[in-house]
């Protein structure tokens, strides 16, 4: 016997006698000594505890698209558990030959195996087999596992007498509850083997990429070898501990042909073998995510959402631990199309962002959520760059910044309003070409809210008035029309429409209920914008926007997740809305460009270009996208930028937002069937009528004939004497093509064309026929459109839109504001009632006199912006009670908007307005660099 191995027995008979080490402890019962010792420990082992109380491990928890393939994970420990019939039989071998030989003959506790392991250690100098069984090990990790602080961890891993005596105990107990089977299933799903993965599975997967059903020979000696010391062998951290990990697979591989597991032949040839690690990663959370932005909002609705745990430190427990696999609304085609159309036209290093949500009307699933930026943090953690950790096309509730203005995205809710209250196609008025919104606005507590210090211009700010139509002033998109119907149908009414759809601020602070509400005073996310507009193709059905259709618990549970929807619009109304949204494309802002089926939005530009919308749907699909400056919009608009390697003089609704809309909708929608929306009820909604409109026509109609003709005398001139006659006819045949509405290319919109009329003169532009048609893109059915439909009423259904209006036709004309409030018994009728009854028959009377026609309808366009300016005469202030917040503004990436209009647009501003110069450079001084959010203004 050498001179180390009597120093061990010595050593362990001192231990035996101090009574400081459990091998003689538990030697004295098993051998039958006397005395009080022996009693005490005796009493210890035969008095068992209850089995130790096992919590679920720790499991992944996987997100899933809508096809069930896996977009990220989260978890506190990378581990699936298993079955042990899914674990290769050589692996169960090589993890029991090099922790605990005699595993399936002990009951718990191997005391001639302790023995000979401490012997064997002390002569190699260091660990070379197991001196605890696998149920005692299982014991200290279970303990481990379910420790909550660091302080719970030490105390599972002091070495003390006491700490292995009470692992001893449960050991045992546990012998008794579960077979031995069990007992290894478990073990092999908790052990840690290093590298982050947790359980024998995880392990396969993240040391060779295979499943722990199909692991080698030389596979499971690695990992077999790797439990005992985890953190000394982990491959992940360097050659040097991988040297040690081969030096611990060779050492399995000996001890299983020791004990005749395996032959020696195939030992020595397993252990020529390269490790041949395959480390693939497996990253936890949204930063490993294919579709990371998304997985935010994921994130962030199970942790807010108290269905998945009472506090949010459940929901996080839940997430972490839960083993869960949710099944997700992401669909794979419509976020590769959003995300392939803003990379086209926006880069990650630009400055400027766009962000796009897709949603699928009728149930809130969330489709697409994409962002210009990559997610992550930029180099140093600078606070720009190409990268983001905000989740800039969502609301801060789920990780977004704090949104953009909407701009004119907002009128479809004063649009839908006016016609809930029973404005018809045609009907309009004439505004002026300035407007001060002084009077008339009370917000939903009854309080006034005008504002006489802000005076309201329309496209460029050139003052232009006349005689508009609904649709003509949605299609242009004009501000004083819009700002006068709000008036007239109340600004509480038009934020309650709002509010039913689902508009939220991005913030999450209350709506301004300013007159500027229809304009898009509120910073939004195109999340909630999205939602919002799928109502509409929906007919009226709002749904909240949700990102998970179902849950799966680990032990198989499954629970489905049905849409938040509710009612909020009529579905005659939400016709009537579509009806006239499908004309911005074609002829309005929009005009020009189209997905090649029928679809129906709404640009939006807000005032200085501090940022750019576009907002529309068909019924299958609706999307959202904006732009703005990552710096902070109102300081750094959207003029003389150069973004995705283009300039542009200025970013507008149409120019750079509008293209990616129509591209990402195109790709989404390649493979489905097109349909349409259900037409109107032409014997609800038609029949309008605006006074001076067909004069304003015709008299646009005859300049532009007078400047074509004037175009075409100046071609003749400049022939020469041999000018063939086909070069004249082709002259001829170009100017026709004008007059029925040819389009050209702007040089601030790219792809983006507009109506040459608009160009030409936009205050009078020129009339289509009174009568037109377009062809039903499902039954190739002729549907009548505008005021004057030959089918009013009677128009076929597209297909799967199918359904009764929900309101019945009225067959008198009482004027489109009256039909607002059910009129049980006069009191007087509402002010808004009697002025537009009033404007009503003093108009027909007037055009019954000249004998003119009492409809009309208006299908011209103007440029897409428009500006504001302060009144002189009155000194800036803020009425006492009135809102007086300062719009947002941060160079933080967290939010794209910013302080107020940039210098260069007040000096075009002032250019253009020499009259007016003292309010144009009083809105450049610097008190007017922070306005408030109320008077920001769209340009659209």
């Amino acid at each position: 016997m050498t001179s180390r191995l009597l120093g061990a027995v010595l050593a362990l008979g001192l231990c035996g006698a101090a009574g400081g080490t459990l091998v003689a402890g538990l030697v004295m019962p098993f051998a039958g000594g006397a005395g009080l010792a022996a009693r005490s420990a005796a009493s210890t082992l035969t008095d068992l505890p209850a089995p130790l109380r096992e919590e679920p491990l720790p499991e992944v928890t996987r997100l899933l698209d809508r096809n069930g393939h896996q977009i990220a994970q989260f978890y506190y420990q990378n581990r699936q558990s298993v079955p042990l019939s899914a674990v290769a039989p050589v692996m169960r071998q090589a993890i029991v030959a090099i922790e605990d030989a005699r595993f399936y003959e002990h009951g718990g506790l191997d005391l001639k195996g302790t023995l000979r392991a401490f012997v064997t250690n002390t002569r190699a100098g260091g660990i070379r087999q197991g001196g605890s069984s696998i149920s005692q090990q299982l014991v200290k990790n279970i303990m481990l596992t379910q420790a909550e602080s660091e302080q719970e961890r030490a105390q599972a891993l002091v070495r003390s007498f006491r700490r292995k005596l009470d692992e001893l105990r449960y050991a045992l107990a546990l012998e008794r509850k579960y077979t031995k089977d069990q007992i290894l299933e478990r073990y092999l799903n908790i052990a840690y083997f290093g590298a982050g993965a947790f359980g024998v599975q995880a392990a396969a997967k993240r040391f060779f990429g295979v499943d722990a059903a199909d692991l080698t020979l030389t596979q499971a000696a690695t990992l077999a070898g790797a439990v005992r010391t985890p953190y000394d062998t982990d491959p992940s951290l360097g050659d040097e501990r991988r040297d040690r990990l081969r030096a611990r697979r060779d050492l399995v591989l000996g001890r299983m042909a020791e004990l005749g597991v395996i032959g020696k032949d195939a030992a020595r040839t397993a252990a020529a073998e390269p490790l041949a690690l395959h480390l693939r990663p497996e990253p936890g959370g949204c930063a490993g995510s294919a579709h990371p932005f998304f997985c935010v909002y994921v994130e962030r609705e199970v942790l807010t959402n108290p269905a998945f745990g009472y506090t949010r430190a459940d929901r996080e427990r839940r997430l972490q631990r839960g083993g869960l696999t949710i099944w997700t609304t992401i669909d794979p085609v419509a976020q590769r199309a959003a995300e392939r159309a803003i990379a086209a036209r926006v880069r990650p290093r630009d400055n400027q962002v766009a962000s796009e949500t897709m949603i699928e009307p009728g149930t809130g699933r969330i489709r697409a959520m994409a962002v210009s930026k990559r997610y992550g943090r930029n180099p140093h953690d600078r606070d720009l760059g190409p990268s983001t950790t905000y989740n800039l096309a969502a609301d801060t509730a789920h990780g977004g910044g704090l949104g953009l203005q909407a701009g004119s995205t907002f009128k479809v809710f004063t649009l839908a309003t006016a016609l809930k209250q029973g404005m018809r196609f045609g009907d309009g008025f004439t505004i002026p070409g300035a407007y001060v919104p002084s009077y008339g606005y009370r917000d939903c507590s009854g309080r006034a809210v005008n504002d006489p210090n802000t005076v309201i211009h329309n496209a460029g700010g050139e003052g232009g008035g006349g005689p508009y139509s609904l649709e003509m002033g949605t299609w242009q998109s004009v501000n004083i029309f819009y700002m006068r119907l709000e008036r007239e149908v109340g600004l509480c009414d038009v934020v309650q429409t709002a509010k039913s759809l689902g508009i939220r601020r991005a913030d999450g602070a209350p709506l301004h209920e300013v007159p500027t509400f229809t304009l898009g005073a509120n910073e939004m996310d195109p999340t909630t914008v999205a939602a919002a507009y799928a109502a509409f193709a929906a007919r009226g059905r709002y749904c909240r926007p949700m990102a998970v259709t179902a849950v799966v618990e680990r032990d198989g549970t499954h629970t489905e997740i049905p849409p938040a929807c509710v009612t909020a619009i009529e579905p005659a109304v939400a016709d009537a809305v579509s009806h006239v949204l499908t004309g911005v494309f074609t002829k309005g802002t929009m005009r020009g460009q189209s997905i090649g089926r029928p679809a129906a939005g709404k640009t939006g530009t807000n005032n200085g270009y501090t940022s750019a919308w576009f907002a529309g749907y068909t019924p299958g699909l609706a999307a959202a996208v904006s732009v703005g400056d990552i710096r902070g919009s109102y300081r750094y608009p959207l003029t003389g930028v150069t973004i995705g390697g283009r300039y542009y003089g200025a970013v507008q609704g149409a120019s750079l937002p509008g293209p990616i809309w129509v591209d990402s909708m195109h790709a989404a929608l390649r493979d489905t069937p097109a349909y349409g929306f259900v037409p109107p009820d032409m014997a609800r909604f038609g029949g309008g009528f605006t006074p001076g409109l067909k004069e304003a026509l015709e008299k646009q109609r005859e300049k532009e004939k007078k400047k074509r003709e004037a175009e075409r005398g100046k071609h003749d001139d400049g022939d020469s004497a041999s000018a063939s006659e086909k070069d004249a006819t082709d002259g001829a045949a170009s100017g026709g093509e004008q007059e029925s509405g040819s389009t050209r290319t702007t040089p601030l919109a790219g792809a983006r064309t507009t109506p040459t009329a608009v160009r030409a003169a936009p205050a009078a532009p020129a009339a289509p026929p009174r009568r037109s048609t377009v062809v039903h893109p499902a039954r190739n059915s002729p549907v009548a459109t505008g005021a004057h439909s030959a089918t009013r009423g009677t128009s076929p259904r597209a297909p799967l839109r199918r359904g009764p209006s929900g309101v019945p036709a009225t067959t008198g004309r009482t004027g489109w504001a009256s039909l607002a409030r059910p009129r049980v018994a006069p009191p007087a009728a509402p002010p808004a009632v009697q002025r537009a009854k009033a404007r009503r028959d003093a108009a027909r009377h007037g055009a019954a006199e000249r004998g003119t026609p009492k409809r009309g309808t208006a299908h011209h366009g103007t440029a897409d912006h428009g500006t504001t300016e302060r009144r002189a005469a009155v000194p800036p202030r803020t009425p006492r009670g009135r809102h007086s917040a300062v719009s947002h503004e941060s160079t933080h990436p967290r939010t794209t908007h910013g302080a107020a209009h940039g210098a260069a647009h007040g000096a075009a501003h002032a250019a253009k307005h020499p009259a007016r110069g003292r309010a144009t450079r009083r809105a450049e001084s610097p008190a007017r660099h922070h306005p408030p959010a109320h008077r920001v203004r769209r340009h659209d």
